[in-house]
């Protein structure tokens, strides 16, 4: 069976740079890797199969009940439980967008039906989706800031659609993985929708915050309580390892790091967004911890020969080749990026 490829294989690539991820370029905080090691005599245990400390903690921190959350192990395994606990019929997705929505509804036995989002439009979703949101339709997966674009959707079109979708009876999932990398993103989440939308269900990830994706923590807000127990029902049981419980609560006690993080990003995206266009790149218009750009074709393979690992993203449906992703990452390895370029281009 073939897996999806997501960005650079690292572990048959393991002396080059990654930007194919999109984590936290700071790394694991220490607090979170002290963590991991400290828990290593409890793994001779079960983890706890109703994640309670870190349920506990997560609602502290997101200031939501407990009730209103669901763990998993990365938000990857919630888009599946999603899917098979709602077996929607038909779903509607933007595209280019993340490709395990698809994975999971088409598993579930479901047809998917595709908004393309024109490049014309700088890959913006606008009103007109409302258009397309029909009681034909019984399920939507939108991503905020979009992946691999980094996109953002307006909070005021975000409601239209909600409006939209409890008026058509369709349920909205919105990924807000990247949305802890955006500049104000309090004016983006919709977690406070959650108690007056049943059909709204909110994807969130430690994954990318902070810079954990091996470990595979991810969880989920929504206020439908039926929903959610479909869902604990459909993931098998012990999903949440002891060390990834571990690392959690000890991330929900790290917002210097994260705020550090924002600083960091916001600096080294517009260093490199402008090394990039001087390189004769077309930058789209990114609000996240990335930079999704147009350029010559063969750069990935080309780059890989540099020691740098890029995301091609000619595999997204509606993305052809020369479509790239690149994370942004620290000054030293960002100026190695567009050196590897450089000379990449010096041998066309």
């Amino acid at each position: 069976m073939r897996k999806l490829i997501h960005g650079g294989d690292v572990y048959r690539n393991p002396d080059c740079i990654d930007f194919s991820a999109n984590i936290n370029p700071l790394g694991p905080p220490d607090s979170v890797k002290k963590a991991v090691a400290s828990c290593v005599n409890d793994i001779a245990h079960y983890p706890d199969v109703q994640c309670k400390e870190l349920k506990k903690r997560l609602g502290w921190a997101e200031q939501m009940e407990e009730e209103a959350l669901i763990i998993g192990n990365g938000a990857a395994e919630l888009i599946f439980a999603l899917g098979y606990s709602l077996r929607p019929k038909r779903a509607l997705l933007p595209q280019p967008t993340f490709a395990e929505y698809e994975q999971a509804l088409l598993a579930a036995g479901c047809e998917v039906f595709y908004y393309p989002l024109s490049e014309e439009n700088g890959f913006r979703l606008t009103e007109d989706f409302l258009q397309v949101l029909t009681g034909e339709i019984d399920m939507v997966f939108l991503c905020n800031p979009n992946n691999p674009t980094g996109v953002l959707t307006e909070r005021d079109l975000l409601i239209q659609i909600l409006n939209r979708c409890k008026e058509k009876q369709i349920f909205l999932v919105v990924d807000e993985c990247f949305l802890d990398f955006v500049e104000e993103a309090e004016s983006f989440e919709l977690k406070e929708m959650t108690g007056l939308y049943s059909n709204l269900f909110l994807l969130k990830a430690f994954t990318k915050r902070y810079a954990i994706p091996g470990l595979r923590l991810g969880y989920g807000i929504c206020q439908n309580k039926e929903l959610l127990e479909k869902m604990e029902q459909a993931v098998q049981p012990w999903n949440v390892s002891v060390p990834a419980q571990a690392a959690g609560i000890a991330a929900l006690e790290e917002d210097a790091y994260v705020r550090r993080a924002k600083v960091l990003i916001r600096e080294e995206k517009a260093y490199l967004r402008k090394e990039l266009i001087r390189l004769g790149m077309k930058c789209y218009a990114s609000e996240a911890n990335y930079i999704f750009f147009r350029g010559e074709k063969g750069m990935c393979e080309g780059c890989r020969r540099q020691g740098i690992l890029i995301r091609d993203c000619q595999n997204y449906p509606g993305l052809s080749e020369g479509f790239y992703r690149v994370a942004v990452r620290t000054r030293n390895e960002n100026k190695k990026l567009i050196e590897g370029i450089e000379r990449w281009q010096k041998q066309l």
